[in-house]
């Protein structure tokens, strides 16, 4: 038997609060079926594209029901083991066909986002590698968009471990939205408050969770005094998704806890 949460957090926050389909050591039905109770929203985590690592469509049908039964919302995070930026066509065309597949598996779950990666692969952060780059990723964005037959903005772009500013105008032109990791830009020394100044209107999904000595993922408590200040004022102005992207029953709870411990200091400061 799975350990059960201590208690519902659904409706708490004016945001959404979601986590993800690995919190358990099971498939994303027994996930799903336990965390459906407690959260708003799944993170579905479709990390590799093979088709025997994706959900059939039986457990799509599943999960469609569930979602019905306990008023719950799914977002969808996109492979990262393929990419739609490569300098050989027919990859990029190969990435781009299976990323279109998933899109239409899980269509049916109106997913609130799609959160895409736009990875930085080059040895070189010269202008000119850059701009090759912004150039293959702005190709790859037009055939995902004429084949997926979605909303430009249900595809939210990920802040990775280069400077968003790259794929800024990428977003724009499109009208893609965008998820800010928190975590991601701890680990990579980047400001988060100011990104979610500078990008808040276009943002659909906070992924948040702990850092600790460059390794992410973790519990949120691990999150520095400094940082949580911010954060904290982050989540005062939002009201889409906010997704603990852990993988364990125990950083899931534990970051519930300090969520909730942190936002009810918040509240009685005011009062």
């Amino acid at each position: 038997m799975h350990p059960r949460l201590p208690k519902s957090y659904k409706h708490a926050y004016p945001f959404k609060i979601g986590t993800t389909s690995f919190v358990y050591p099971d498939g994303y039905v027994p996930n799903v079926k336990m965390l459906a109770p407690y959260v708003d929203e799944i993170e579905l985590l479709l990390f590799e594209s093979a088709e025997e690592s994706l959900p059939t469509s039986s457990e799509i049908n599943t999960l469609s029901l569930l979602a019905k039964d306990f008023d719950l919302g799914y977002n969808v995070h996109l492979p990262t083991d393929i990419s739609i930026i490569s300098h050989d066509a027919a990859i990029a065309d190969a990435a781009v066909e299976a990323l279109r597949r998933i899109i239409d598996l899980t269509s049916c779950l109106s997913p609130s986002t799609f959160t895409l990666h736009l990875p930085y692969h080059e040895t070189s952060a010269e202008a000119a590698d850059v701009k090759t780059w912004q150039e293959l990723a702005r190709s790859g964005i037009a055939r995902l968009l004429n084949t997926a037959g979605i909303k430009s903005e249900t595809i939210s772009v990920e802040t990775l471990n280069y400077p968003f500013e790259w794929v800024e105008d990428i977003v724009n032109e499109f009208r893609l939205s965008i998820c800010i990791d928190i975590g991601h830009l701890i680990v990579y020394k980047r400001l988060f408050s100011l990104a979610f100044d500078r990008y808040s209107e276009k943002t659909s999904i906070l992924h948040v969770h702990g850092v600790k000595e460059n390794r992410d993922h973790l519990a949120l408590n691990h999150i520095t005094e400094k940082d949580l200040h911010f954060f904290m004022d982050i989540l005062q102005r939002f009201k889409q998704v906010v997704s603990l992207e852990v993988f364990s029953y125990n950083d899931l709870k534990n970051s519930l806890i300090f969520l909730e411990k942190c936002w009810q200091r918040g509240k009685d400061r005011k009062t």
